[in-house]
């Protein structure tokens, strides 16, 4: 390697600096928010564009995008959400059954896109650094959806992550080879608005845990 092969990599200033945080901590998780209006063409592909720089093991790049515009698809997506959506909710009891079923769980049908992430987990054979870890290709592509989920954010576009189905009824649905993984289902559309902070802290669900009881420092358990 050449020093041309070299390039700057001193810290951003602070405008920049200040835009990347405020991505991160402005990333929200959307689900009533969407706009009707389409995605514009422009923009997904600079979203795409962002999710294709993402850090992958032995340089593999195992994810695709599947895109979803038409209603008929997103429809038959929406109904095997509804099924494991009613299920999911029998698993739980009393009050936390009883928010579960107010809680706004999905925009399939209200966002003008959905994107499937999936994973090829054959491409390019035997793989440099997955030799003796073999989910470093799925970590890689949620690598992809991150950068995605975080450029669509500076372009004022809403993702939201649809985890509630079982993958044989999305497979089937969307013709996924058997050695291509389904990492994400994700809901996509402009907004004008969203919460202030995550909805589910909001609504009572969960709060977010103090970052000081999740540091360990040489061992597990030990604190700094």
């Amino acid at each position: 390697m050449s020093a041309d092969d070299l390039a700057a990599a001193g810290p951003f200033d602070e405008a920049d600096r200040a835009a990347v945080y405020r991505a991160i901590a402005t990333r929200r998780d959307i689900r009533s928010e969407f706009l009707p209006g389409p995605v514009d063409p422009a923009a997904l592909a600079r979203i795409l564009g962002a999710a294709h720089q993402a850090p992958s093991v032995g340089f593999m790049q195992p994810w695709n995008f599947l895109l979803l515009h038409s209603l008929e698809t997103r429809a038959r997506v929406h109904a095997a959400f509804a099924r494991a959506n009613a299920e999911a909710a029998d698993l739980f009891d009393g009050e936390s059954q009883a928010l579960y079923r107010q809680l706004k769980l999905e925009g399939i049908l209200k966002a003008p896109l959905n994107i499937c992430v999936t994973c090829d987990r054959e491409r390019g054979g035997t793989v440099l650094g997955r030799t003796h870890n073999r989910e470093m290709d799925l970590y890689s592509t949620v690598c992809a959806v991150q950068n995605l989920w975080l450029a669509a954010r500076a372009k004022g576009i809403g993702v939201g992550w649809v985890s509630i189905y079982h993958e044989p009824d999305l497979r089937e649905i969307l013709k996924i080879p058997p050695a291509v993984a389904i990492v994400a289902y994700l809901c996509v559309g402009h907004v004008e608005r969203q919460h202030a902070g995550p909805e589910l802290a909001a609504k009572g669900w969960r709060q977010r845990l103090p970052l000081e009881e999740l540091v360990f420092e040489e061992r597990w358990g030990q604190r700094p």
